[in-house]
């Protein structure tokens, strides 16, 4: 049967249909209608569902990613960054106007699952997929089955304080790895020692690779966080292979710096675990979404 994977994102929403082979047969971008609240949404997302399966020809599985959890507990979604969302019934409500059973998961969770069952982490047993972008997630795969937890908080590293003193979250805390490794991250922290509060995190990278000294200075401090952060990670976990994905994975030092930093704190005299660029790129979400159904999630 075909699967469409819809990857629900606060400014665009994309949607695919891909066959029991992985290969994606349609694929549709189009805007997130937040402003206009929940009911406009769903809408929006029963109609792409619906335009999909007509190209298609058949009815098709569901699965969807998307920033936040269900809870474990109310069976209503929580900690989206698309606030409309957050406190409603989005996976029952979908069921209900699709008339069949869905998938649903976290975004950073599907890029994992995406890149663990044909992509960057093929055939390694433990996978840890790490989006680094606007924010900070991860998601963990292990023999091909995603693990949500039983708070389906699984793979949340991007909320575990690494500076007691450092920015506040929205989360509530002060330190979070998100409010320190992320690309707003970078740029605050470039700011706070003396460059140009409007330079994003490619330009201090490239500015650093320049031999700007306070660029520098910046990527040294972000590469030692990143070190620490991941290394906590790998000492619960012990993955055999972490993928970076998000704007940030880009960063060619995070492969070399980046991976000697997580060398200098993990609980190891060596570090063994692969630190891996993804392969399908700004599609492994709405791929991973779709292969919730191979996951059997």
């Amino acid at each position: 049967m075909l699967r469409i994977g819809i990857d629900l994102g606060g400014t665009k929403t994309e949607g695919v249909v891909i066959d029991a082979a992985g290969a994606m047969l349609q694929r549709e971008r189009r805007e997130t209608p937040r402003q206009h609240g929940y009911e406009a949404i769903l809408d929006s997302l029963v109609n792409l569902v619906r335009d999909l399966e007509r190209r298609a020809g058949q009815p098709c599985q569901v699965g969807i990613g998307t920033p936040g959890a269900i809870s474990s507990r109310t069976g209503l979604l929580k900690n989206s960054n698309t606030l409309c969302l957050n406190g409603k019934p989005l996976h029952t409500d979908l069921a209900r106007l699709l008339a069949r059973p869905i998938r649903i998961a976290n975004d950073a969770n599907c890029f994992a699952l995406s890149e663990a069952l044909d992509g960057a982490g093929l055939h390694a047993s433990v996978v840890f997929g790490v989006i680094l972008g606007t924010g900070v997630g991860g998601g963990i795969v292990v023999n091909g089955k995603l693990i949500e937890g039983l708070q389906h908080i699984a793979g949340e590293w991007g909320h575990n304080v690494i500076e007691a003193d450092g920015p506040p979250c929205y989360c509530g805390r002060r330190g979070c790895v998100e409010t320190l490794i992320a690309g707003p991250a970078l740029t605050r922290d470039y700011a706070a020692h003396g460059g140009d509060d409007s330079t994003g995190a490619q330009t201090i990278v490239a500015r650093a690779s320049r031999g700007d000294a306070i660029a520098e200075a910046a990527m040294q401090r972000f590469l030692d966080r990143f070190g620490r952060a991941l290394a906590a990670v790998i000492n619960i976990l012990d993955p055999e292979v972490i993928v970076l994905g998000g704007g940030l994975s880009n960063i060619e030092r995070l492969y070399t710096d980046g991976r000697n930093a997580v060398a200098r704190h993990v609980f190891n005299d060596e570090l063994r675990t692969r630190i891996v660029r993804n392969v399908h790129g700004d599609s492994s979400g709405v791929r991973g979404a779709a292969q919730l159904w191979d996951a059997g999630e």
